[in-house]
C-alpha cells in the first residue's frame, strides 16, 4: 500500500528502514489535506446557498449572536495540543534517540564534519576505537579535534565526500561543522540533521538497499552551497564495506584536512 501511494505522490526512492514511518506520515498528511479540502469546500458551497442574496436581501450588520464558534475554536486548539504533546513529541523523541535504536551495540559509528563546501567523515581504525577528541583541539588541520598524543587515533580513517556504510546495519552519524551551520540530509534515507559548529549531534539510519545516494545540505551555507550536493553515501554489502574500509585503513593517519 505504501509503495502504491509513494508512486502516486512521486516520493523519492526509499532506502532505509527508519524512513518508512516518514513516508507513512507524508501519506497520512495528504489524506488529511484531501479530507480538509472536501470538508471546507462543502462548507463553502453551503455558505453560498445559505447566505444567498435572494434569501438575505438585507445585510445583517450584527452577525453571529452565538458563542458556538468560540467553543469550536477552543476544541480545535485542544485537539492540536493533544496531538502535539501526546503523539508528535513522543514520536520525535523515539525516532531521534540513538540510545534506543535496535542493535545499537553493533551499529557502525561515523563522525561527520561539514565544511564549506563538502563533507568529511571519520571512521574508527583497525582497533575499532576512536581516538580521544576535544573541541579545544579543533583547527584547520585537525577539524575533528583529535588528540595527537592518543595512539588510538592514529589509525582512524578520514574521507571526503565519499561515505560508505554497510547494508542492513544501523549507522550512527555524529554531525558537526567546521565553519557555519550546515544541514546533513540524505533524502533516500529520510535523514536530516543540522550541523552546528562546536557540537556533535547524533542521528541514525539503517540502509536497506545497496546503491549510491546523494548528500544534500538543507541550510544555505554560503556562495558555494550548491556544491554540497557533491557528497555521496554508498551502501555496500558487508563484505564490500569491509574491503573498502580495509583499503582506506592502509593510508590512515594522513592529514585530516580536505579542501
Amino acid at each position: 500500500m505504501i509503495e502504491f501511494f509513494s508512486k502516486i505522490l512521486h516520493l523519492p526512492v526509499l532506502a532505509s528502514e527508519n524512513g518508512k514511518p516518514v513516508d507513512e506520515l507524508i501519506i497520512y498528511i495528504h489524506w488529511l489535506m484531501v479530507a480538509l479540502f472536501v470538508g471546507w469546500f462543502a462548507y463553502f458551497v453551503y455558505c453560498l446557498w445559505r447566505f444567498r442574496a435572494s434569501r438575505n436581501p438585507k445585510a445583517d450588520h450584527i452577525g453571529a449572536r452565538s458563542h458556538a464558534s468560540s467553543w469550536i475554536e477552543l476544541v480545535v486548539a485542544g485537539v492540536e495540543v493533544v496531538l502535539l504533546v501526546m503523539f508528535a513529541i513522543p514520536m520525535w523523541s523515539r525516532a531521534s534517540d540513538v540510545t534506543k535504536i535496535p542493535d545499537k551495540d553493533s551499529a557502525t559509528q561515523i563522525q561527520i564534519m561539514a565544511q564549506q563546501f563538502g563533507w568529511n567523515a571519520r571512521y574508527a581504525g583497525k582497533d575499532n576505537t576512536f581516538g580521544k577528541q576535544s573541541m579545544t583541539l579543533v583547527k584547520e588541520d585537525n577539524m575533528f579535534g583529535v588528540d595527537p598524543a592518543d595512539e588510538k587515533g592514529k589509525d582512524d580513517v578520514v574521507v571526503y565526500n565519499d561515505i560508505h556504510v554497510p547494508v542492513g546495519k544501523p549507522v550512527i552519524a555524529y554531525i558537526g561543522s567546521k565553519d557555519v551551520i550546515h544541514s546533513f540530509k540524505i533524502i533516500a534515507m529520510r535523514v536530516t540533521q543540522d550541523a552546528i559548529p562546536g557540537m556533535r549531534i547524533p542521528t541514525w539510519f539503517k540502509a536497506t538497499k545497496e546503491g549510491r545516494y546523494q548528500i544534500n545540505c538543507a541550510q544555505l551555507c554560503g556562495a558555494g552551497h550548491y556544491s554540497m550536493s557533491g557528497g555521496f553515501v554508498t551502501v555496500d554489502s558487508p563484505e564490500k564495506y569491509a574491503q573498502w574500509l580495509e583499503s582506506k585503513s592502509k593510508t590512515a593517519g594522513a592529514s585530516q584536512s580536505f579542501e
